[in-house]
């Protein structure tokens, strides 16, 4: 079937929850008994694999990263191609640091086997076990390096291969892990990556080699696995997850919200079927017409901060010409990017998935081998400006460095920021905007110290510290140089976006909306 064909039937799998209840469990028995990592009592460690075969496994066949996270990226030291890129995993569980009571191992397990979720806790003396796994856990997060301190001493990206890596952390078999996740692709131990926090992962390493029980490691990999697909089970995992939360974080801070079945089921399909649900939500909501209207709108909010480069008191006159070459080569995407249009492509991406309504656990393990083959493949492309950072329906519009391009996703363009019917004034009033703040990214290092060493400085200094008292002023706590320069984007934004539909108004006449008694200005603003 094409590609939309299976992502139909995934959602469908997905909401089929009266099969899903029925089937409880057993789906994710027979997984981890033909995975061969341990099986469902992870308390039975008899058959289980090798730590680095079983790592292998869970990273190639079902997107579990326990240790690290793998993904491919832009490389920073050539913006042109693609790296794999290795971070500390995503914790779960908070650092221990962060409980209020002091035996919190011993007390969260003690609170699950009185829950109504008992029945998924291991009855049989875990107790000692289940300690010392979160114990496990909580040593590898000391070693996370925090994100503040890594920009400090400049160790956000660590280029280096596979064969350094492996002698800096030898617990991994790093090799084998990486031809696992990029299958089919051919890795040999001069295969570049960029490593995020080198310190992490030697730590890391040190702590698997170290750890006196090799059953804890084990059991923490299953845990990882079972989290990963959790979501894809009967209801009882679902309220199992809620409640450890709950007694992680308080019902306040857990931050875990039960979502309406389809909701959820949307937002899965979405992420293994992007560029399908792209394409059909395109055609039913953002017709060439509209693509048209806003690239008109786009280009009025350009040709307005162009004219007002012109007014700018702290500028010298080299730096203006910069300013406004910046604004003449700025590349626009609007609404998608082009290739999810192309849908023998799209259909040729999915033609290996194979989508089976019965099982959904089983469905959503296909589609993790899919994204892993995606992986590989973007590793072999270069690294292109068609590879958005956000989907084509989100609400969120961005500024690339990089590619020096702004994106406005389609999903921009709805009501209440857009509309077809609305007058002008509602339109550049709301998305005009953001279309200038957008815009207004570009400048951002003028305005940092240092950032324009030949413009006025005392003239930007004034204007910056009025812009700081303005914000600060407010009733409600800001803190006006922290918030600079979206600030700057903010109130810049819209004074751009005003004076576009003011240029706007001498090339299409409107009149007032009669009986709403508001003028074009109100409307605006």
């Amino acid at each position: 079937g094409s590609a939309k064909e299976k992502a139909v039937q995934f959602y469908r799998s997905c909401m089929d929850t009266q099969r899903i209840e029925s089937q409880g469990t057993q789906p994710l028995k027979d997984l981890l008994n033909q995975a061969s990592v341990g099986g469902w009592s992870i308390t039975d460690m008899g058959k289980a694999k090798s730590f680095n075969e079983t790592l292998q496994t869970l990273m190639g066949r079902y997107g579990t990263f326990p240790f690290f996270r793998v993904h491919v990226g832009p490389s920073p030291f050539d913006h042109n191609t693609n790296i794999i890129q290795i971070d500390h995993p995503e914790f779960e569980i908070p650092p221990e640091s962060k409980f209020k009571e002091k035996n919190y191992p011993k007390v969260t397990y003690q609170r699950l086997m009185k829950g109504k979720n008992s029945c998924l806790v291991p009855q049989d003396d875990f107790t000692d076990c289940f300690s010392l796994t979160l114990s496990f856990i909580s040593n590898l997060q000391r070693v996370v390096t925090p994100l503040q301190e890594r920009q400090q001493r400049g160790m956000l990206f660590f280029r280096t291969t596979i064969g350094e890596l492996q002698e800096k952390a030898p617990a991994i078999d790093w090799l084998s892990c990486l031809q696992a996740v990029f299958h089919p692709m051919p890795m040999n131990l001069s295969q570049p990556i960029a490593v995020h926090d080198m310190d992490y992962l030697q730590g890391m390493s040190q702590l698997i080699q170290q750890w006196p029980k090799e059953r804890v490691v084990h059991i923490y990999m299953i845990i990882c696995l079972v989290g990963n697909l959790s979501p894809a089970l009967d209801s009882r995992f679902q309220d199992a997850r809620l409640e450890l939360s709950e007694i992680l974080y308080g019902k306040m801070g857990s931050g875990m919200i039960p979502a309406e079945r389809w909701r959820k089921c949307l937002t899965d399909t979405s992420s293994f079927f992007e560029p399908v649900l792209g394409e059909m939500i395109v055609q039913e909501i953002f017709p060439q017409q509209t693509k048209k209207h806003a690239e008109q709108m786009f280009s009025e909010v350009r040709d307005a901060l162009y004219g007002q480069l012109n007014h700018v008191e702290w500028m010298d006159e080299q730096t203006r010409q910069e300013a406004k070459a910046l604004v003449s080569e700025l590349q626009v995407e609007i609404g998608y990017p082009a290739h999810i249009l192309q849908t023998a492509k799209v259909n040729l991406e999915y033609q290996n998935l194979e989508i089976n309504e019965d099982t959904f656990l089983l469905n959503v393990v296909a589609c993790l081998n899919v994204l892993r083959e995606n992986s590989y493949l973007k590793l072999l492309q270069h690294n292109s400006q068609d590879n958005w950072h956000v989907s084509p329906w989100a609400v969120h519009s961005y500024y690339s460095i990089r590619h020096h391009t702004v994106v406005f996703p389609a999903g921009m363009f709805r009501s209440p920021f857009f509309h077809m019917e609305f007058p002008s004034a509602v339109n550049f009033g709301a998305i005009g905007v953001f279309m200038a703040h957008e815009l207004l990214h570009m400048f951002y290092g003028y305005v940092l110290p240092g950032g324009c060493p030949t413009c006025d400085r005392s003239a930007l200094q004034k204007s910056t510290d009025c812009l700081i008292e303005q914000y600060e002023s407010y009733s409600y706590k800001v803190n006006g140089t922290f918030t600079l320069l979206e600030n700057t984007a903010d109130t810049g934004g819209l004074t751009i976006a005003y004076q576009a539909y003011k240029n706007w108004l001498k090339k299409h006449k409107e009149e007032d909306l009669p009986n709403i008694g508001l003028s074009q200005d109100q409307l605006f603003y």
